[in-house]
């Protein structure tokens, strides 16, 4: 009697096993319809249900990191990817869980950390075309990036001389001019030293002209006169 009860435990727990790995199927085939149909939320949605059942299960990580993507969800899809990246064996699925994380890094212009996803996506299917295209088109991306910052950097350095060089010229301006406000006080002072010495010359000729015409009435004055006959 135990030993039957024993075979029909081992029956119902393989029974109970195979329920669920068919209800995480289930789950995930609704997902992918939704998915098809652009329904995204619904996807993600029956993805996670799939993943609660099977949280080991890497094809609902990889569906629901697209389907996270696809509403944008950057952060949330990218656990999902690194997540399933950590567990799955399969090179091919690898490969793709890699190229969607070079995509997502691309779109937020991180194409240094691009470039190696599409290169770990290479290594695992060396055959994928359009990762390779897109890891060509990312390096040229990221040397046009690296051009920019250069050109910013000297446009940066350049303005920062041209504020320098502009000081100094407002500097020499301002000291140009106190010089021209000096230059008139000092101008004003020699010529009242040249008129007051203009000035003086002409009181010492006027008293020289004054003594001379004294000195002639006196010489006339003192002159003796003779009649004419």
């Amino acid at each position: 009697m135990k030993q039957k009860l024993s075979i029909i435990l081992l029956l119902l727990l393989g029974c109970c096993t195979v329920w669920a790995q068919r209800t995480d199927r289930n789950y995930m085939r609704r997902g992918n319809r939704f998915y098809q149909d652009s329904t995204y939320v619904k996807a993600e949605v029956e993805y996670r249900k799939a993943l609660e059942l099977n949280p080991q299960s890497t094809d609902a990580m990889y569906n629901l990191g697209n389907s996270l993507m696809m509403q944008e969800k950057g952060k949330e899809a990218m656990e999902m990817f690194e997540s399933a990246s950590k567990i799955e064996k399969d090179k091919m699925k690898l490969a793709q869980i890699y190229h969607n994380v070079g995509v997502m890094l691309q779109a937020s212009k991180q194409y240094a950390q691009c470039i190696e996803a599409y290169k770990e996506s290479l290594r695992n299917n060396p055959k994928d075309d359009e990762t390779r295209y897109n890891l060509a088109l990312a390096q040229k991306l990221l040397k046009d990036q690296q051009q920019q910052q250069q050109n910013q950097n000297q446009d940066q350095e350049q303005q920062k001389q041209d504020q320098q060089q502009d000081k100094k010229d407002q500097n020499k301006d301002q000291q140009d001019q106190q010089q021209q406000q000096q230059q008139p006080q000092q101008n004003k002072n020699e010529m009242s030293k040249e008129n007051a010495e203009q000035l003086l010359n002409a009181v010492m000729q006027d008293e020289k002209n004054v003594q001379e015409k004294v000195k002639k009435q006196v010489q006339i004055r003192g002159k003796k006169l003779e009649k004419d006959w």
